[in-house]
């Protein structure tokens, strides 16, 4: 241990922490940009300087290590003087249209000039400001006008995603981000995930807005207007309206879509429970019949683009079936359609996802716009703003039937190894109707990459499950290499699941950096299928009514025909 003083406070740290990690354990905050724990640390954009016995000049703290004795002031005049002198030089080269800007509010940059009474205009700039936007793709936007260069988008998806889509072009006071010799990034191989987004501090990267699309579509009176929500919007959602992270809204989220018009609100819960039902009966043939193996989740359309860019030779692996946000639009606009005698092209269908990735999911071919829009969980939060509805007060409602009840195994699908849970659930009861197993606590928690085996009916089924694309590449080359060997594997792009997607509530890097954001919406998800009656996706009525009234069994020829999908060869880069 390492003991010194911060700001007169003693504190004893790990041999190798930074002057940041001693700093929070004393209980001072310093402020960053740059810096985003386990994704970007490269003491680049000096707002974390301090005073510090023994350093000459101030140094970041995010990379300075503590020594022995080390006295560190954290809050002198030199140290705000030269913090306010780096936000007004970065604002010399930031568009500032804070107003009309989708991070107004949850902006980082605009956060610490206010608090550090930074002037905007301090420092004149020859900058025009007329950088093209890139809106080249259905799911992001990127806006280098309002860049900072702080690298923690190149950082997310490099390091954290290894997909390469953007890095740094050019040196010096040229340097800026793009994708590779300035194509635009539909043509780079970027999967959507929208990590990037999550990283960047200000608004130079947003995800393409759909609200006006719905808000039309609401106010046409030859449309029916449904929404259905996905498992981990219940518990984060509330995070902007500033409930304590980990809050589970569900009855105040289907409240607050009723009210945005004449709509229905149903439970996407529904078709994560079917993609089970699918899925499983899918594995089980696999393995009875020799099929190829492992056999990989198909959920995650960011894991599915990720695979057709790097992997096509292991296309055959992936699962068939749908995700189940396709499932729910395919399931709405043929069962639903023909029981209501509603024509398809007259209704209008939105989800609610935590995922950009979703956004270019719904344009592909092979699906047909089976959902029309797809909403992530800031740009239904920012409809309910702009509706004047004041969600906190709202009463706790249902979903609409017939998509009302599903199971606590389609709940979990919002967390990393959820679907693999899920699936062993009702796999298991498929080949051994007394398998009385409903938690699997080996493919639990945000571990890089997790395995387990189980005996099931005298057959040995080896699983894994890994989140983020990096983790996910590394199992994929050990798998090739014939190091690693599994029947059953999940893969989510974004690190913890879609309780981490890139489209979830913006949460600054003050609180990013040191609250385990995924651990916390995981366990709202996990509580809630703890606390649920039904917990197999197999004991759903929902389901059982729509094999028995329209896909006859798991895998049948309909089903197949709705429900399951191919995949497409991509560019390799």
């Amino acid at each position: 241990m390492v003991n010194l003083k911060i700001n007169g406070i003693s504190v004893s740290v790990p041999e190798g922490s930074t002057i940041l990690q001693a700093a929070k354990i004393a209980g001072v905050e310093i402020p960053t940009l740059c810096y985003l724990k386990n994704v970007n640390c490269i003491g680049a954009c000096r707002m974390c300087v301090v005073e510090a016995t023994g350093a000459r000049g101030l140094v970041a703290a995010c990379v300075y290590p503590v020594t022995e004795g080390m006295e560190v002031q954290t809050n002198t005049e030199r140290v705000r003087r030269s913090r306010k002198t780096t936000l007004e030089l970065l604002l010399s080269t930031h568009k500032k249209k804070c107003l009309s800007c989708s991070r107004s509010h949850s902006c980082e940059l605009q956060r610490l000039s206010l608090e550090y009474g930074a002037e905007e205009d301090m420092f004149e700039t020859t900058d025009k400001f007329d950088t093209p936007l890139d809106t080249s793709s259905p799911f992001l936007i990127r806006d280098n006008d309002k860049c900072i260069s702080c690298r923690r988008c190149v950082a997310a998806c490099n390091n954290m995603q290894s997909v390469g889509a953007i890095g740094l072009i050019a040196r010096g006071y040229n340097t800026h981000i793009g994708s590779a010799f300035e194509r635009p990034i539909i043509e780079s191989p970027c999967v959507g995930c929208g990590q990037c987004i999550v990283a960047c501090p200000t608004g130079a990267l947003t995800e393409v807005s759909n609200t006006d699309q719905v808000w039309k579509a609401i106010s046409d009176p030859s449309k029916k207007v449904v929404f259905f929500t996905a498992p981990s919007i219940r518990a984060t959602l509330g995070e902007e309206f500033d409930y304590p992270v980990g809050t589970n809204v569900e009855g105040q989220m289907v409240s607050a879509i009723r009210r945005l018009g004449n709509v229905e609100v149903f439970n996407m819960d529904v078709t994560a429970d079917l993609t089970i039902l699918e899925e499983a009966s899918e594995l089980i043939d696999r393995v009875v019949n020799k099929k190829p193996l492992p056999m990989f989740t198909s959920c995650c359309p960011g894991w599915i683009k990720f695979m057709e860019h790097n992997y096509p030779e292991l296309l055959g692996n992936l699962s068939s079936c749908k995700s189940p946000q396709q499932m729910f639009g395919a399931v709405l606009k043929t069962y639903y359609a023909q029981k209501n005698g509603i024509d398809p092209k007259d209704l209008f269908v939105v989800s609610v996802i935590p995922c950009t990735a979703k956004k270019f999911e719904v344009t592909r071919d092979e699906f047909d716009y089976d959902v029309d829009v797809a909403l992530t969980t800031r740009e239904l939060a920012k409809m309910i703003k702009t509706a004047g509805i004041k969600f906190r007060e709202l009463p706790e409602e249902t979903y609409d039937n017939p998509f009302e009840i599903a199971t606590g195994g389609g709940a979990i699908f919002g967390a990393t190894g959820g679907v693999m849970e899920a699936a062993l659930r009702t796999a298991a009861n498929m080949l051994d109707g007394n398998f009385e197993t409903v938690d699997f606590p080996d493919v639990r928690g945000t571990a890089p990459i997790k395995e387990a085996t189980y005996n099931v009916a005298g057959i040995t089924v080896k699983v894994a499950v890994t989140s983020g694309l990096a983790n996910a590449r590394r199992l994929i080359e050990d798998i090739k290499a014939g190091k690693k060997d599994y029947t059953f594997v999940e893969v989510m792009a974004c690190p913890g699941g879609c309780i981490n997607g890139g489209g979830q509530p913006h949460v600054g890097d003050s609180v990013r950096n040191w609250t385990d954001l995924k651990d916390l919406r995981a366990k709202a998800l996990y509580k809630y299928d703890t606390d649920h009656k039904l917990r197999k996706s197999h004991e759903s009525p929902v389901v059982d009514m729509l094999y028995k009234e329209f896909f006859e069994k798991p895998n049948s020829h309909k089903a197949h025909e709705i429900l399951h999908t191919s995949y497409t060869k991509r560019e390799k880069y």
